[in-house]
């Protein structure tokens, strides 16, 4: 018996490859862009202007959200037309006539549970906290709570960008970590009050239950503020019809306002 439920098992996650992966029906009519997003990108800004873009333009467009990385594979593979990513695009991809095209910068967000007690971090502290040197919130001036470290993904941009810039490589300790980028908001705004994370500022602008710590006495919005990601689009070639359109709607008047208004910066071309 066990054989033969190993052989179902490796049917089923076949099928889930296949579903998961496949490209788009035959009888998908031309004018629909299948578009892989970064789901910080989709949370911060993408939903929106997907909707937007398709009353504008009549075209419509079917999205998927995963990883960068995994965006990134899916454009190479032939499974869309166009992704979107939270972190640049590698230079062996360049070298192979892949486009990247930055349309916004956006802060990382250091965020936790109102209960936490704190306003302000030091750069420093922040280190601690993620390092597990800092293990009870009291240490850093706020309540008597233990700190849960919460991380997205290790192969998320989110969690790349983090230990980059804010860890400069340091390891992480970490006491749960979420399947994808987003997922953290959830968990913050749900486990225990002690519950501190980092996300997408435009992801989290307008959850009201979460804190968004200051960093250096710096808020996320403030333009010195320490910590960002850049959101690219990424193209096979240079953009051609309606993943051009699509590109192009970023940086018009209604793209660059919906940036503004989700906490983010425009790049102008």
């Amino acid at each position: 018996m066990k054989p033969k439920k190993q052989f179902i098992g490796l049917i089923l996650a076949t099928l889930l490859v296949v579903w998961g992966l496949a490209p788009g029906s035959p009888a998908m009519a031309e004018d629909t862009l299948k578009y892989n997003c970064s789901n910080q990108v989709y949370k911060a800004f993408a939903e929106e202007k997907v909707e937007q873009f398709t009353k504008a333009t009549g075209v419509k467009v079917t999205v998927r959200t995963a990883s960068s990385g995994s965006c990134v594979y899916a454009l190479m593979n032939g499974y869309c037309d166009i992704a979107s990513t939270a972190r640049a695009l590698y230079r062996r991809h360049q070298d192979y006539g892949y486009v990247e095209i930055p349309f916004c910068k956006d802060p990382i967000a250091v965020i936790a549970n109102k209960e936490c007690g704190v306003h302000d971090l030091t750069g420093d502290q922040l280190q601690d906290i993620f390092s597990g040197d800092v293990t009870n919130w009291k240490e850093v001036g706020g309540a008597d709570l233990p700190i849960l470290v919460i991380i997205p993904s290790k192969d998320t941009a989110a969690n790349k960008n983090f230990r980059r810039q804010v860890m400069k490589h340091k390891d992480i300790k970490h006491d749960f970590m979420a399947y994808d980028s987003t997922m953290v908001i959830e968990a913050v705004k749900y486990f225990p009050c002690g519950a501190v994370s980092f996300i997408s500022r435009g992801a989290v602008l307008h959850e009201e239950t979460i804190k968004r710590i200051r960093i250096n006495g710096k808020r996320p919005r403030d333009p010195d503020y320490p910590y960002y990601q850049v959101f690219n689009y990424i193209t096979k070639g240079e953009p051609e019809g309606p993943v051009k359109q699509f590109v192009d709607f970023a940086f018009s008047e209604k793209g660059q306002a919906i940036i503004v208004n989700n906490g983010m910066i425009p790049i102008k071309r």
